[in-house]
C-alpha cells in the first residue's frame, strides 16, 4: 500500500507536489465523501483550530483572490473522478512557501466546522522543508 499520495501539481511554473495525503488521512476521506459528498480542504492559518486544515463540503468554504490553490487530489481507487481540492490563504502560504505538507490523521476531537469531527478523529499537517529552490 501507498504510504501517501501526492497531490496533481497546480501552480503555475511549478513542477513538483506541494502537499500529500498519508494513507490513514485518504481512507477516512473516502468514508467521508460517501457520507458528504464532494468535499475540499482550506488551510487558513492562525492560532487553534485555524492552524488545522478544515475539510468541508466542496464549495462550502468560499475561495477567492485571497486563496492559493496548492493541489488536487484524487481519491478513487480506480475509476478517477473524485478530485479533492486542497487550498490555503494567501497569507498562510506566504509564510510556509518553503514547506512540503502532508495531511494526516489522529485521534481527537478537531473543530466542529470540519466533517471528521463526528468521527473522533482530527486532520493535521505534517510540514517538512523543501530541499529545491522555490
Amino acid at each position: 500500500m501507498t504510504t501517501r499520495l501526492d497531490a496533481a501539481v497546480t501552480l503555475p511554473g511549478e513542477d513538483f507536489s506541494r502537499v500529500a495525503l498519508t494513507a490513514e488521512a485518504v481512507g477516512l476521506l473516502r468514508k467521508l465523501w460517501a457520507q458528504h459528498g464532494p468535499l475540499m480542504f482550506h488551510q487558513s492559518g492562525g492560532c487553534c483550530d485555524g492552524s488545522a486544515p478544515m475539510c468541508y463540503p466542496a464549495g462550502e468554504f468560499l475561495t477567492g483572490d485571497s486563496d492559493v490553490l496548492l493541489g488536487r487530489f484524487d481519491l478513487s481507487a480506480d475509476d478517477g473522478g473524485q478530485p479533492l481540492e486542497f487550498w490555503m490563504s494567501r497569507e498562510q502560504f506566504g509564510y510556509w512557501s518553503h514547506t512540503h505538507l502532508t495531511v494526516d490523521v489522529v485521534e481527537g476531537r478537531g473543530s466542529g466546522f470540519s466533517v471528521e469531527a463526528p468521527e473522533g478523529k482530527r486532520f493535521l499537517i505534517r510540514s517538512t522543508l523543501m530541499d529545491w529552490p522555490v
